[in-house]
């Protein structure tokens, strides 16, 4: 690992889905963005839904989360979220399907408008990053 660099590990309840090296990492968190760079100090954070950026000597990898946390200590970075894959695999006509849905949902109840806003806040997250990839 080159001085610059830090660990990074993706995993969902399923799989680990990335475990590379990288100069900086940029995550969608709850209440705004993220830069992170060697040397970050300790921290979790609660994810939001949307768009996590790594450079890497070979590039930048853009994937999409959904939601999660997100751990850093020592120069290593761990996002344990629901779901994650890389953005050009984001299905645009399902994401403006669920958003579709969700609009036309009635929600009564706290825990049905939750699951309401939750929805519509993924579908909403996913076909920002679909735009921007075109």
């Amino acid at each position: 690992m080159a001085a610059s660099e830090m660990t990074v590990t993706v995993v969902t309840p399923e799989q680990t889905v990335l475990e590379t090296t990288s100069s900086s990492v940029v995550l969608p968190l709850f209440d705004g963005e993220v830069g992170i760079l060697r040397g970050h100090a300790p921290m979790i954070g609660r994810l939001g839904f949307g768009e996590m950026r790594l450079t890497t000597p070979a590039g930048t990898t853009t994937l999409y989360v959904d939601g999660g946390f997100v751990q850093i200590a020592d120069n290593v970075v761990n996002v344990m979220t629901n779901r994650a894959m890389p953005a050009a695999e984001i299905n645009a006509a399902a994401a403006e399907e669920q958003l579709k849905a969700a609009l036309t949902q009635t929600a009564s109840g706290e825990e049905s408008i939750a699951s309401r806003q939750r929805t519509l806040d993924q579908a909403r997250a996913q076909l920002r990053l679909a735009k921007k990839g075109r």
